[in-house]
């Protein structure tokens, strides 16, 4: 096969699978895509401000975990992280208060790093779309 047929079948192979609603794919060897797009939340605990999804499960990524969350409304969302945590700022502000008082405030680029055994509040002024990774993954 000629590499610029190869492009093609991968590039329709792709919008096909976003088409049928496919978010994940994944390779025989364990590498994982996720369209997170158009993915959506749902709601965190019973709030409606605070949305959670998970992207990965612990059969696809034993070690590590995904997610993505937003926050809505002027969310303040009060945590204590058992696990490290980053976040990746996709849309929004995004501001973790600690118990210093510091805050850290993230906007779409910004990566934030949260360690293991730190009591924070994540916020919002507006609303904020980020994902986060988490180490281990079997944290609960």
């Amino acid at each position: 096969m000629q590499p610029q047929e190869e492009l093609i079948r991968e590039i329709v192979r792709r919008v096909v699978a976003q088409a049928n609603g496919q978010v994940k794919q994944r390779d025989a060897g364990g590498a994982l895509l996720i369209h997170t797009a158009s993915l959506e939340t749902e709601p965190f605990e019973g709030r409606t401000d605070v949305r959670l999804r998970n992207l990965t499960t612990l059969e696809e990524a034993p070690r590590m975990g995904a997610g993505l969350m937003e926050l809505l409304d002027g969310a303040d969302f009060e945590w204590t992280l058992t696990y490290d945590e980053f976040d990746y700022v996709m849309e929004g502000t995004l501001e973790i208060v600690l118990d210093s008082r510091t805050v850290l405030t993230g906007h779409p680029g910004d990566v934030l790093y949260i360690p293991k055994d730190t009591h924070i509040h994540f916020r919002t002024p507006k609303e904020a779309r980020y994902v986060y990774f988490v180490y281990p993954a079997d944290w609960q």
